[in-house]
């Protein structure tokens, strides 16, 4: 994977240099346990999978952790988030219960769709997450309205709209850009380019490769930033948001990362070498990186080991909660349809 480019300031389009703003001991903890919650509970979703426990479509999101991580850092009470279908971190990140995704994925009643909608379709309105959506780059233009409704209202909030390198190419796309711009709407456009999209490098799938470029004929700004590091996410998330919030209009991130596993759980990623998957994760690991930092200043080993720990308890009570919850009852299958 080669180096993540220098950000672009968004006043002069100009490539920005430095390295990302330190983090505090707390802010440093904080991301290790988020990221480590996400991680340990997709590598549980992993296996729930493999031994049938889960069916249908699964997308992990193991090796991007840092990118919601990140940007959630940088949000507030009522700003909003929706995103694509590999979408499980992002429900954990804002905050949504570990039991209650978990049963959704295994199809039972606790879960936040009771059972009915999935992996791919989990939504909590008490936890601004909109979803969760299948359709490749539907949350985008879902997500643009949600920035329509703040603006509307005449709030302060703002949408975060995660989608794809391959979601990128999508008309809708586009069409939502053009008409944030236009009534510069308070959204954020988080594109998360982990290299592959389905199984197809982006060098072969879009002719333009830098897609924090991708709004330059709407007048959106844009920066790449390294997704790899949850400092340099939140310091670009931070200065998206204040440029939303001051009624500027959209913005768009891209975030370099990276996926370990294949594109959904059916996925043997034939299209990479084992080499290349290897050394990333030697080399940018999110989690390693703040672990690293963390024993650097003097944090104990037993310290951390214990925030994992912590984790697997919270995932395997999860587990253990989304085999035993009984399954929806049929009656079930006639509610919450709309004509």
């Amino acid at each position: 994977m080669a180096a993540p480019k220098k950000s672009v300031d968004k006043e002069s389009g100009q490539k920005a240099s430095g390295s990302p703003p330190e983090f505090t001991k707390a802010q440093e903890l904080a991301a290790l346990r988020d990221m480590l919650l996400i991680r340990r509970f997709e590598e549980k979703a992993g296996q729930l999978y493999g031994m049938g426990a889960i069916g249908g479509f699964c997308h992990l999101y193991i090796g991007q952790e840092a990118v919601v991580v990140g940007m959630q850092m940088a949000l507030k009470q009522g700003d909003q988030v929706i995103t694509g279908y590999r979408d499980h971190g992002h429900m954990l990140a804002c905050g949504m219960d570990a039991n209650g995704v978990m049963a959704e994925l295994t199809g039972r009643r606790g879960g936040y769709s009771k059972g009915k909608g999935g992996s791919m379709h989990m939504f909590s309105l008490e936890k601004n997450f909109f979803g969760g959506h299948g359709i490749v780059g539907a949350q985008v233009s879902l997500g643009t309205g949600l920035a329509f409704a703040n603006r509307y209202r005449g709030n302060d909030f703002v949408s975060v709209a995660y989608f794809g390198d391959g979601a990128s190419n999508q008309g809708q796309v586009y069409e939502s850009f053009n008409m944030a711009e236009l009534w510069k709407l308070p959204v954020i456009y988080v594109i998360e380019n982990n290299r592959y999209a389905m199984g197809t490098s982006v060098t072969r799938s879009s002719a333009q490769t830098d897609f924090s470029k991708r709004g330059i004929s709407f007048n959106i700004p844009g920066q790449q930033i390294d997704g790899m590091d949850v400092r340099a996410v939140k310091a670009a998330g931070d200065e998206a948001v204040a440029w939303c919030r001051a009624g500027k209009g959209p913005f768009i991130l891209e975030m370099q990362t990276y996926r370990y596993r294949g594109h959904s759980m059916s996925d043997p990623a034939k299209y990479r070498t084992r080499e290349e998957v290897e050394k990333i994760r030697h080399d940018q690991d999110p989690i390693e990186q703040v672990r690293n930092r963390l024993l650097a200043a003097k944090v104990s080993e037993q310290e951390l080991k214990a925030i994992d720990a912590e984790v697997r308890e919270i995932v395997n009570a999860s587990a253990d909660f989304a085999q035993r919850d009984p399954e929806p009852d049929a009656s079930e299958l006639w509610t919450d349809v709309y004509r």
